[in-house]
């Protein structure tokens, strides 16, 4: 098994469930008591929240540059990113190192096109539902019509996600507005639903939606354990 890289700590809470669900699938593959050979740095998410809100990307491409070559230098065969909304620094990250990095949207995007899907809701942070770094990913190179919340309830979704899910909380009343977000998206017309924030599914389940869900951070994990067994 080739070496995982993962670029963590935004936050931490997803981090540990990509930790979680890589060595769980690599165990299910490869029995007995088999687990993941992988590197993680993890970073200090307050830093990283104050320059996102701040809208320093140069800065936070610097960091996100440097975590990927310290990986690399540790012996990691490729990058996972293991949030969403960083993965607008993508190139920048690319650009640094010599091994590649699985990008979170393309086995999402490839999930939701072999179930037979073509217009997808997408919820994340207000960074990667308004932008075009994500959106345009998923149209561009993958042909789905992407729809977005309105602009009140991008709000909503976007301070869950930082007031409460970075933080390990699930309020109820949290997993109710998200279940009436979803229900707006469906009306009018997503087939499926992209949690596209990798702490969204600590708050939301399948039985939240009428229409399948696609959780990113799962997604991502699995096509990390795939493309590492694939690439020994």
């Amino acid at each position: 098994m080739k070496t995982i890289g993962l670029i963590g700590g935004m936050s931490w809470e997803s981090s540990a469930e990509y930790y979680r669900i890589i060595n769980q699938e690599a165990n299910r593959r490869l029995g007995g008591v088999h687990s993941a050979q992988c590197l993680m740095y993890s970073f200090d998410f307050e830093g990283i929240k104050q320059l996102q809100h701040d809208g320093d990307w140069e800065r936070l491409a610097d960091m996100m540059k440097e975590a990927a070559f310290r990986l690399e230098r540790g012996g990691a065969d490729v990058i996972v990113l293991c949030t969403n909304t960083m993965h607008r620094l993508t190139d920048a990250i690319s650009s640094n190192v010599g091994i590649p990095l699985l990008h979170i949207a393309d086995p999402t995007a490839e999930r939701i096109k072999a179930s037979g899907f073509e217009r997808v809701g997408l919820l994340g942070t207000a960074f990667t539902m308004e932008q075009d770094f994500y959106k345009g990913r998923l149209q561009q190179r993958h042909g789905l019509d992407v729809l977005v919340p309105d602009e009140d309830d991008r709000r909503i979704v976007h301070e869950i996600i930082y007031k409460e899910l970075v933080l390990g909380q699930v309020r109820p009343e949290s997993r109710r507005a998200y279940r009436a977000i979803i229900a707006r998206l469906i009306e009018r017309g997503a087939q499926c639903i992209i949690l596209g924030c990798t702490e969204i599914m600590l708050l939301v389940k399948d039985e939240d939606s009428a229409v399948p869900l696609f959780d990113t951070t799962t997604i991502h994990a699995v096509a990390a354990v795939d493309w590492a067994l694939k690439a020994a």
